[in-house]
């Protein structure tokens, strides 16, 4: 016949399993916390995809001087759960090759920002492609019927500035259109204030994706 334990030697065991368990705890919950947060980001990220995806569809079957800015509003409302109008921005940039001492240059000929993106967004990154303003006295026209349109862009030629993409794919006339877009992605646990002046920073990948068709 067992002898029972002692009440002193049970309590012993249960406060020694409950410190172990409060130690142990901070870490299994930043574990789950991580593990959501990738699962956000990764979601967000698929979002993205998909939006350039579109957008580039539907810019390569349309007139961009009459879908320019309709395609990215349209794209940006189908990306919940992302709040595109405070974290997000989006590029057309349309792109010939154009043929120049005997090799093909890709080109720049047209580009659009997202309007609705730039008004109200505080993240506004330069398109990858290439960015409006930098040569070739360029700039975004912020007013009347062409707003969010890149002005002063020359017709294909020797003055035209260069595409960063699909370099030496296309051929003489060819003609793609890149879709890009842009999110600031914040993690949940950012900028959390714990008090006596200690705060967790704003944290977060700033994700992309582009496609060019």
């Amino acid at each position: 016949m067992t002898a029972p334990r002692p009440k002193g030697r049970r309590s012993k065991c249960a406060g020694t399993a409950a410190v172990e368990f409060a130690l142990v705890l901070p870490f299994l919950l930043l574990l789950v916390v991580g593990i959501y947060e990738f699962a956000r980001a990764l979601q967000a990220q698929m979002i993205l995809v998909n939006l350039s995806r579109e957008g580039a569809n539907l810019a390569s079957r349309s007139s961009l001087q009459y879908a320019n800015q309709q395609i990215m509003v349209a794209l940006a409302s189908s990306t919940p759960p992302l709040d595109m109008g405070q974290n997000g921005m989006i590029y057309v940039t349309k792109i010939t090759g154009h043929q120049e001492g005997g090799r093909v240059r890709n080109v720049v000929i047209e580009q659009y920002r997202w309007t609705q993106g730039w008004h109200q967004s505080t993240y506004s990154p330069n398109s990858a492609v290439w960015t409006c303003g930098d040569s070739g006295g360029t700039n975004w026209l912020t007013s009347g019927p062409n707003e969010g349109n890149c002005a002063n862009l020359p017709s294909a030629g020797t003055m035209s500035p260069t595409a960063n993409v699909m370099m030496g794919q296309l051929a003489d006339g060819d003609v793609i259109y890149a879709v890009e877009a842009y999110y600031r992605f914040s993690m949940l646990l950012g900028a959390m204030n714990f008090g006596f002046g200690v705060r967790m920073p704003q944290i977060g990948p700033n994700l992309y994706a582009m496609t060019v068709l």
